[in-house]
């Protein structure tokens, strides 16, 4: 069985993202939360620091039905959508970014405007990618383990 079968459309939509973003030297964990009650489709780690957030709408009902989307803005540097082309993006907000994507790559075709995170959020920002990252690999490398983090 083809691996795409097994995935929800947004999460083919983070792969493409990931793997575009991974093209131009950012690192991207999926499904990072934030903060209590907010989880992220794709925060990605730039060559410079800098954190993009990337929210993935799979359909018009995804994005209408969706206000959390507003909350991830105090996370990032720049915030972005990411939708397929057969999207109706007139329906998206045009002050964030917007990029176009499937399973296997994605273009940015509205570059997100910059609010540069303060240090003291860039910082635990940093720290929850990083140690969101190690974890999941640990658990990859070491599916029995049975850890205690939350």
């Amino acid at each position: 069985m083809n691996e795409t079968c097994l995935l929800q459309p947004g999460q083919l939509l983070q792969r493409g993202v990931s793997r575009h973003l991974a093209e131009h030297g950012f690192a991207c964990v999926e499904e990072l939360v934030p903060a209590r009650g907010l989880r992220v489709d794709v925060m990605a780690l730039g060559p410079k620091g800098e954190i993009w957030v990337v929210e993935c709408k799979s359909s018009r009902a995804d994005f209408t039905t969706d206000s959390k989307w507003q909350g991830y803005l105090e996370w990032a540097d720049r915030f972005f959508f990411a939708v397929d082309e057969h999207f109706p993006t007139e329906l998206l907000p045009d002050d964030h970014g917007l990029i176009i994507a499937d399973a296997y790559t994605a273009e940015i075709l509205r570059m997100a405007p910059e609010a540069k995170l303060a240090p003291a959020r860039r910082k635990v920002m940093v720290q929850k990618f990083a140690t969101t990252a190690a974890r999941r690999l640990q658990l990859l490398r070491d599916p029995d383990m049975h850890p205690t983090w939350g």
